[in-house]
């Protein structure tokens, strides 16, 4: 599978393209493609512009920064055409009480679907790139939500090679809502416990 990262040269991108590079074909994209290419050359995978980085792609994975999940995924609307993109951030307002999800009524991935053509799925947002990046994965599940059956088990074969746990489907689109919500009680934790938190799911078969 042919898997394009845009805003791959951030920590969770990097961190991403570190753990699939030896299963899958990974390119890193950017908006500027010096900066694709110095990273990816790092990494040992390919690297260009965010456009021409969806163009050939099998799954996109947006891994941009909450705020600039929507306007990167409209400027990409027609290079990404039917795609599957999975997106994996969260939308977190830091106050003096804590961190907390905002207090938008649809989820940020569902934003993004009214922005593209093909189907958004959500995931992966209980990991971190620092557990991510080490150099064995990390002891938990990951998670991933989509309404497109079949793009969703492409998602789910990225996530599987993420961590020692299970890629677990975590239910339709609108579940993003409590996925997203969920990165910001991991972060609370880190934070009250200094650790590096991450989930895992009993009672399932």
């Amino acid at each position: 599978m042919r898997i394009a990262i845009v805003g791959g040269t951030g920590p969770f991108g990097s961190a991403l393209a570190t753990r699939l590079r030896e299963a899958h074909e990974v390119v890193l994209g950017s908006r500027h493609a010096a900066r694709a290419g110095e990273a990816a050359k790092e990494l040992g995978v390919e690297g260009t512009t965010n456009d021409e980085a969806v163009g050939a792609a099998d799954l996109i994975v947006l891994a941009t920064k909450a705020e600039a999940a929507l306007d990167t995924a409209r400027a990409l609307r027609a290079a990404i055409d039917s795609t599957p993109v999975l997106c994996v951030a969260s939308e977190l307002r830091f106050t003096p009480a804590g961190v907390l999800p905002t207090p938008e009524s649809a989820s940020l991935a569902e934003r993004v679907q009214t922005e593209l053509a093909g189907p958004v799925l959500a995931g992966l947002h209980s990991l971190a790139a620092s557990t991510l990046g080490s150099s064995e994965p990390p002891d938990e599940d990951t998670f991933v939500c989509g309404d497109d059956a079949d793009a969703k088990i492409r998602a789910l074969e990225v996530a599987e090679l993420l961590t020692s746990g299970r890629a677990l489907d975590a239910g339709p689109l609108a579940s993003a809502r409590a996925l997203e919500g969920m990165t910001a009680v991991i972060v609370n934790l880190n934070k009250r416990y200094r650790g590096h938190a991450g989930l895992r799911v009993s009672g399932l078969p």
